[in-house]
């Protein structure tokens, strides 16, 4: 119980922060930059993401994580800055060049999308199909598999496999 509540606080902590740094770069009209080229891009990102299909969502979520929660462990176990930099970036960029799902990024990457929707002046400028680009597009179609799929990539890819290799008798 205490990992689960453990688990909660950093996913709603996460969640808060997220949707505080959403509203800071839209508040500092960012999705203007160079004619509105970022508030379109933001648009993109966003759109792609709530229409992953569910199953495809769970995997990139489980392949994510695996990596995350890798760099997280090898960087545990080096000693000096150089080494935990390095342990880090690797499978962290391995897992943004793959455009595999983390639900924390998701977090801000998908709300600052539905906060541009709503500017006439860069939605006008795009062909887009937006309709599933709501909160509940965001919630049902993304997040929810795709934490589904981290916790499972996290949990049986890494920490299970972990335990099994080293500490079970």
């Amino acid at each position: 119980t205490e990992l689960l509540r453990s688990w909660a606080v950093v996913y709603t902590g996460n969640f808060v922060g997220a949707l505080i740094m959403a509203g800071l770069v839209f508040a500092a009209g960012m999705y203007g930059v160079n004619g509105g080229s970022l508030g379109l891009r933001e648009l993109a990102i966003a759109n792609a993401k709530v229409n992953i299909p569910f199953t495809e969502a769970l995997f990139r979520g489980i392949l994510c994580n695996w990596l995350v929660c890798l760099a997280v462990w090898i960087a545990t176990s080096s000693t000096d800055t150089i080494g935990k930099i390095f342990a880090c970036f690797f499978p962290i960029m391995a897992f943004v060049a793959s455009s595999f799902e983390h639900s924390v990024a998701n977090m801000f990457f998908i709300p600052i999308g539905i906060l541009v929707e709503g500017v006439p002046v860069i939605t006008s400028k795009t062909s887009l199909d937006l309709a599933n680009l709501t909160w509940g597009g965001f919630v049902a179609g993304n997040l929810i598999p795709v934490t589904i799929g981290n916790v499972v990539g996290g949990v049986l890819f890494v920490a299970a496999l972990y335990w099994y290799s080293y500490l079970k008798k």
